[in-house]
């Protein structure tokens, strides 16, 4: 129990005094009274002797506890100060830790920590275990690792979380965009950046390479670190096993003598859970029974007429906790039948925790037997069959139940074989490594025989003494002391169950009282419980105790249980002398133990030691640093006929000198002697041979290594100060996982958590250790008090430790994996951690705080210039990025050319011409045809729609008109109609009905941007424009005229069309919002729309013959082109499939695709995703229905963007099965300043053949590291950090490519990346803004190099790639240049002076779990935030903290700012299928996004 103590020593407190104030101090600490009430009962106890304490600091007072008696406390270290009188003795005590937390969290007072913020509706935690926790009487919590199991009577109670809306209410503050930023996500970034200005840990010096491409700072240890001086340790030898005393042969043959002459003496006693004896086992039963179940083992079990088991065999013990008669039965029959007990946990269910890992030992065993009661056999979860069930992971294994009624009775003439010890493996028994490995630790009948002996003449035990047992009898020292030892003294146990201490946690002391037992063997948290259920029991009395035997005494907390039990307890007979703690491992049994002083033991000893000193493995007694420090005691004297040394930790096992910390090793006839079936582990582990400085071995014996970790103090003394499982490495520290669970208690966590219920452990992330802090909420406490409570250990661990905890996790009662008996099973936590499966309910990261060695920010070099890179390169032997379609000018006759060089002439012509071709077809939903145009049809209808603009809107030449229509023909009509009369179309994507407030200001800008003099739309468009909703969202009154083409229309055509009188007369404006949330306008003119045809129409060889299927949408780029131009100038028939039907039938698009055996067909990354998710399973299905897809030569997909090979491989490999050709799919690239830089053409049939559709789109790989610097460096499939390129298409005719440096603007060389700029007739002319910021713009429509080809007039794209040579020809002989795209510069996030493309980052966070449906990133105030949608239950929405914030460190070096987990559907995306991160950004800022949480990572 922890306290902070003020100086009581000077006043000698009476008994009773004494008393009081301890159990008030318990009803606080259990919550049973407030802090205000126990103050002013503390006070008034106090007022007689401490008349000053009311003056004294009252963050002192909270908490206190009256001093130990002083003769338990001499100091531990010879060069010691003596204190002055009035300092504390107090200091010795590990209460004072409690102090130190306090004291180092009034130093955090002023800094506020942002609150993670979870959505208004209430989240609740309904797993069906989250019982509401008994009361303290039920089951007491626990102060050790917890051993706290929930009575399952009580229904869950759901804790309804709800967050409120917190963070100041400052000036609103603004993005980017202008768009105003909530306050409350925005201080509460602004508080999370003031955190993050605190400083770091030191910079740390030097580097190792991680793969030439990053370096990781390695930390180097510090030159003033506390190093180890002392001389070096001597081998400590234990006292001689007592010469002279009659030693039996074996175990055995001491239970036949006492069997046969004493069968009368009780040897066990068994208590059922309300505290009655049930029975007593005698060693006269004890012998017949046992000899009964051997002769029954060896004789009555066969298989295949062979017997079953034979000498040597293993075998499975499967007993409950309450069952110890049974047990013990098994256990000495088994040795008696030459067998190997194998004692493990009853599986409760299938998938108990760390169940497998048994499976795993039982199987490398060998077993096939496993003996059990009738009660515990009935009460196994059972198959089909009625057998027992086949547990997760374990060997077929045949149970007995050996209940009396099954066994066979021997012949008189039968005697089992053994009956002296000797080197065969008596028993095995478990042990669950740090990683949840379960190994088998075995002990021949020798060392059994000379362990008791040990124990022993250690513990002075006598003939038919009494002794309590709490602990469990199946292993550890409650198998040593219980069912071994006890045997060898014919001394009676009395085994107290679990189930009873969880009910009353007083029944051992009583039994001790009833039974006058002479010793008794406890953990720290038996002692704690019964502090806790101590009041008002007046009558018991421990006067008969010699010994307390407390099996844990070597973890750092069970100094507080052992000092708060003696103060309460002295007064009921308690003797301070009688508390023995010892300390044990599996593989050396038991290492120490205190001897009591009539034994001769020496008095005992405490050490307050250095945090800071001990995690550089150093001892250093704690003088001037008063906080941090760790109190530990010893655990007594080695085992007579032992030697113990303490060897270094890492590396050969040299000794360690005085004054250093190492690992204990232990050599005697009395240790384990190997992991069973684990020759190379057993070697390191049980063979260790210690040497000294010099190289010299200290013993011609082997040392066991005990996996604690420690030194020898003054009077040979051990001290223990951790175990080896618990250890973490962070940096060069050390820290144990132990000491950092008593520093979250020491946080008053009794409000919050229960105290047993906190499990710590570390996770490598970036090569480093990082401790990770998993706890049990209370299911009263309120979200905030928690998170504040988060907040204070986070605090008080770095105060106290100077270490961060990088995760810090509550998760709802009850819900942590158990171990047996209580505690909680941590390699199942780390386990269930790392895959997302602990489902917490509050989460703290503080990944700014803990990672240190992340690699150095990029620094920018001076640049080189541009003139110096293309000599470099010249030097080099590399050639310049650049690359060309064909020739436009051979390939077409210049008449032809001239004649189509205005597209309303092409109409006129195909209507004159082929009057009945059909051009479009439209399909809506169910696939059947809605309309259709034929050449002649699309002309008057356009020539109807400018005889309604000329007269019904009055418009003039050059007016702009906005063409707000659903995809369909109404569409392309009224796009040529605005061309026959001169004015300038504005094509607009309609408001959504259901979503008016976000879709329709849209279209409202859009209007008003481009000038738009009149609106044309449809009848039920025009009604929404003009609607009441609609009059909510935007100002209805400025919409310009609106006409409806249906009914305004006149039956009369146009006197004349118009016909430009230059080409370069604006034809169109093509309006798009980019990702970056910006909308822009462009302006192509007549030519460059000619052109961008012609080039289409060249690369796809596109003739009136052709039919092509289209999936896109008809409002911009290159969707716009296919859907309204090309089909026009090409005079091929478009069947139109409007990608909103998709919505109602998915397989629309591929239906159309077979029905007209379209051989070409274009669609966008959405289209084929819905595709990819919607039709998955539905391939067979569609076969049936009849559809085919070998007619496909080339599927298209229209994108400006990156590639993205997983989607297009997954779209090939699954409709392969309906015959879609494994070579169809490739891509397009196009962006604002030209729509169509590349296509893929046809590559299949005779085209292909002949050569002219090119060479297959290549894929290469690139160092994603060297990506992040701006550099290519191409690398092998598969190696680490390798991301796949496809090119992006063949460019197309016409078109030029060259690739420039984005800041010196000079040309870069091959394979070099660079910003992608384009030349070509077909480039737009400029953007169209009505904000008059062309000049902004002007450079990306007439850009120049600033070295080399000077004259060449470029746009830029705004697209970051690069251009490599391949080994490929394309149709002219030409080596073929193939261009890679990597991303949009405007999308790039500059994070640590390295850019980053946000895809990369979200491909990662995708990976990190199974329930991350999609991810976007962006930067605010150099905060990297990640959004999440949650494809799951919202319950497990916060296990994704910790991994997005693990991947994107291990992947990318960076540091997660805010973790935003958010519903499906929530990341906004357009048309083609792109984020638009930045409406993300802006929806976050504001607030709007309803997230399930939001993580500040700290």
């Amino acid at each position: 129990m922890a306290d902070r103590g003020c100086p009581l020593e000077a006043v000698p407190l009476p008994a009773e005094v004494r008393e009081s104030l301890a159990e008030l101090e318990l009803e606080l600490s259990e919550g049973d009274i407030t802090q205000k009430g126990y103050e002013k009962k503390r006070a008034k106890l106090l007022a007689r002797y401490i008349p000053l304490l009311q003056g004294a600091d009252p963050s002192l007072q909270a908490e206190n506890r009256v001093p130990a008696p002083t003769q338990t406390t001499a100091a531990v270290s010879k060069q010691r100060k003596p204190r002055p009188p009035s300092s504390r003795d107090e200091r010795f005590r590990s209460d004072v830790h409690t102090e130190a937390v306090q004291a180092a969290l009034a130093r955090y007072k002023e800094r506020k920590v942002p609150m993670p913020s979870r959505r208004r509706s209430a989240l609740t935690h309904s797993s069906v275990d989250t019982s509401t926790p008994p009361d303290v009487h039920s089951a007491p919590p626990d102060v050790t690792t917890g051993l706290m199991e929930l009575s399952h009577r009580e229904r869950p109670q759901l804790a309804s979380v709800r967050g409120v809306a917190r963070g100041c209410s400052g000036s609103v503050l603004e993005t980017a965009g202008g768009v105003p930023v909530s306050s409350r996500v925005s201080s509460k970034i602004q508080q999370l950046l003031n955190t993050l200005k605190r400083p770091k840990r030191p910079p740390l010096k030097e580097f190792f390479v991680d793969d030439l491409e990053e370096l990781l700072e390695v930390q180097q240890p510090d030159p003033n670190q506390p190093k180890p001086e002392g001389s070096q340790m001597v081998l400590l030898k234990g006292e001689p096993l007592a010469v002279g005393v009659p030693w039996p042969p074996s175990l055995l043959a001491v239970l036949q003598r006492w069997g046969t002459t004493q069968p009368k003496a009780p040897c066990l006693t068994a208590l059922d859970a309300a505290g009655k004896a049930v029975y007593t086992l005698t060693y006269g039963k004890l012998w017949s029974r046992s000899l009964k179940l051997a002769y029954t083992l060896l004789n009555k079990l066969t298989s295949k007429n062979e017997p079953l088991l034979k000498p040597g065999d293993r075998v499975a013990l499967v007993f409950p906790n309450s069952d110890p008669v049974m047990f013990m039965v098994a256990f000495y029959g088994c040795l008696l039948a030459e067998l190997v007990p194998v004692p493990i946990e009853v599986p409760l269910t299938r998938k108990d925790a760390g169940s497998q890992q048994v499976g795993f030992l039982l199987g490398s065993c060998g077993v096939t037997l496993a003996l059990t009661t009738d009660a515990c056999q009935k009460g196994l979860p059972k198959a089909q069959t009625g057998e027992v069930a086949t547990f997760r992971g374990w060997p077929p294994l045949s149970w007995l139940v050996i209940d009396g009624k099954h066994l066979t009775k021997p012949p008189k003439d039968w005697q089992p074989q053994a009956q002296d010890a000797r080197a065969g493996t008596a028993y095995i028994e478990y042990k669950t490594s740090k990683e949840g490995s379960t190994v088998g630790v075995t002990v021949t009948h020798a060392c059994l025989l000379a362990h008791c002996q040990a124990l022993t003449q250690a513990c002075g035990y006598s003939e038919a003494e009494t002794l309590t047992n709490v602990l469990d009898f199946k292993r550890d020292a409650g198998l040593w002391h219980g069912v071994l030892t006890s045997v060898l003294n014919r001394m009676h146990v009395v085994s107290v169950p679990y189930a009873l201490m969880k009910v009353n946690p007083l029944s051992w002391i009583q039994k001790v009282c009833s039974y006058k037992a002479r010793a008794a063997l406890v953990k720290s948290r038996d002692m704690h419980w019964s502090l806790l259920a101590q009041r008002g029991q007046r009558d018991v009395s421990l006067s008969s105790l010699r010994m307390l035997i407390v099996a844990d005494g070597a973890n750092p907390w069970s100094i507080s249980s052992c000092d708060a039990f003696l103060n309460v307890f002295q007064s009921r007979g308690l003797r301070p002398e009688v508390i023995c703690p010892c300390a044990g491992s599996p593989e050396a049994l038991t290492v120490a133990i205190r001897r009591p002083p009539e034994l001769g033991g020496p008095p005992p000893r405490r050490a307050v030691l250095s945090m800071n000193g001990l995690s550089f493995g150093v001892i250093r007694v704690d003088a001037e640093e008063k906080l941090s420090v760790l109190t530990v005691q010893d655990v007594g004297q080695a085992l007579p006929g032992a030697d113990v040394c303490v060897v270094k930790v890492e590396g050969a096992p040299h000794l360690c000198k005085t004054d250093e910390i190492g690992e204990i090793c232990v050599s005697s006839s009395a240790t384990g002697t190997a992991y069973y079936g684990l020759l190379g582990i057993t070697k390191s582990v049980f063979e260790t041979i210690p040497v000294t400085a010099g190289g010299t071995p200290v013993s011609d014996r082997p040392f066991t290594r005990t996996g604690l970790l420690g030194f020898i103090g003054p009077d040979n003394l051990v001290f223990v100060v951790g175990k080896l499982d618990g250890l973490m490495v962070v940096g060069i520290r050390r820290h144990n996982a132990d000491d950092i669970v008593a520093t979250a208690l020491a946080v008053e966590p009794m409000k919050f958590v229960y105290r047993g219920r906190i499990a710590v452990f570390s996770v490598t992330v970036l090569h480093d250790d990082r401790i990770v802090l998993v706890a049990e909420q209370r299911p009263d406490a309120s979200e905030e008090d928690s998170f504040q409570w988060m907040s204070r250990v986070l605090q008080a661990v770095d105060s106290i430790h100077q270490v961060g905890v990088y995760c810090l996790a509550l998760v709802p009662a009850n819900t942590l994996p158990k171990a047996p008996l209580g505690g909680i099973h941590i390699s199942e936590t780390k386990q269930r951690f790392l895959e997302g499966l602990l489902h917490p309910c509050n989460v703290l990261m503080c990944p700014h705080t803990c990672v240190t060695n992340l690699p150095k920010p990029r620094q920018k070099q001076p640049e080189v210039g541009p003139a110096s890179m293309i000599v470099g390169n010249l030097v080099a032997g590399k050639r310049i990025a650049q690359a060309s379609g064909r020739e436009l000018a051979h390939v077409e006759d210049s008449d032809q050319a001239r004649k189509f060089l205005f597209l309303p002439d092409v109409l006129q012509w195909r209507a004159h011409t082929t009057p009945d071709h059909p051009l479009f077809l439209l399909l809506n939903a169910k696939g059947t045809v809605t309309s259709t145009a034929t050449c002649v049809q699309l002309h008057k209808r356009a020539e109807r729609v400018a005889a309604a603009l000329m007269e019904k809107a009055r418009l003039s030449t050059g007016d702009h008109v906005a063409l707000v229509y659903p995809p369909g023909v109404d569409l392309i009509a009224a796009f040529y109609g605005c061309l026959y009369c001169g004015c300038v179309p504005v094509t607009v994507r309609p408001p959504h009905p259901q979503n008016l407030a976000t879709t329709l200001p849209t279209v409202k800008m859009i209007v008003e941007v481009s000038k738009s003099a009149c609106v044309l739309t449809t009848q039920a468009i025009m009604r929404l424009l003009k609607s009441k909703d609609a009059a909510a969202a935007v100002d209805v009154r400025t919409w310009p005229t609106i006409l409806d083409t249906a009914d305004d229309i006149p039956k009369k055509k146009v006197t004349s069309i118009f016909r430009p009188p230059s080409p370069d007369v604006l034809a169109y404006l093509d309006f798009s919002v980019s990702t970056t949330g910006i909308l822009a306008g462009v302006k192509m003119s007549h030519a460059a729309t000619s052109a961008l045809c012609r080039s289409i129409k060249l690369q796809c060889e596109l003739y009136p013959s052709r039919q092509i299927a289209i999936c896109l949408d008809p409002y911009c780029g290159l969707g716009f082109a296919l859907w309204c131009l090309c089909s026009v100038y090409s005079g091929h028939q478009s069947v139109l499939v409007p990608p909103l039907e998709l919505e109602s039938n998915v397989s629309l698009w591929l239906s159309a695709v077979s029905q007209y055996k379209a051989r070409v067909t274009f669609c966008s990354y959405s289209v084929m995703e819905m595709c990819t998710k919607g039709l998955g399973a539905q391939t067979g299905v569609l076969r049936t229905k009849g559809v085919n897809l070998s007619c496909v030569r080339t599927c298209m997909v229209v994108a400006e963007e990156r590639p993205r090979i997983a989607l297009t491989q997954s779209f090939s490999k699954l409709f392969k099965d309906l015959g879609l050709p494994a070579r169809a799919v490739s891509t397009t690239f196009g962006c604002r300043v030209n729509v169509a830089i590349c296509l893929q053409p046809n590559r299949l049939g005779k085209l292909a053949e002949q050569g002219t559709a090119g060479p297959d789109p290549t894929t290469v790989y690139v160092d994603m590291r060297a990506l992040r610097h701006d550099r290519v460096r191409l690398v092998e499939r598969g190696s680490p950090h390798s991301l796949p390129l496809t090119e992006s298409g063949k460019i197309l005719p016409g078109v030029k490519v060259i690739i420039a440096h984005t800041e010196t603007k000079g040309p870069l060389g091959d394979s070099h990346l660079g910003e992608i700029w384009v030349s070509s007739p077909h480039n737009a002319t400029g953007y169209y803004t009505v904000y008059g910021e062309e000049a902004l713009h002007a450079d990306h429509f007439s850009a120049r190099l600033s070295f080399g080809d000077t004259q060449t007039v470029w746009a830029r794209t705004g697209y970051l790639g690069f251009l490599r040579r391949t080994e490929l020809t394309d149709a002219s002989g030409e080596r073929h240049d193939a261009l890679y795209v990597v991303g949009s510069l405007d999308e790039t996030l500059e994070l640590r002076g390295m850019r980053y493309h946000p895809i990369d980052i979200e491909t990662s966070v995708v990976r990190a779990h199974r329930s991350i449906a999609e991810c976007a990133v962006f930067t605010w105030t150099n905060l990297l935030v990640v959004v999440v949608e949650l494809d799951g239950l919202e319950q497990d929405a916060l296990d994704l903290v910790a991994l997005v914030t693990n991947v994107v460190l291990e992947e990318h070096h960076l540091v997660v700012g805010v973790v935003v987990l958010v519903d499906p559907g929530v990341i906004p995306i357009n048309s083609r299928g792109e984020k638009q991160r930045m409406h993300l950004r802006d929806g976050f800022l504001a607030d709007q996004l309803d997230p399930i949480y939001v993580a500040y990572n700290m």
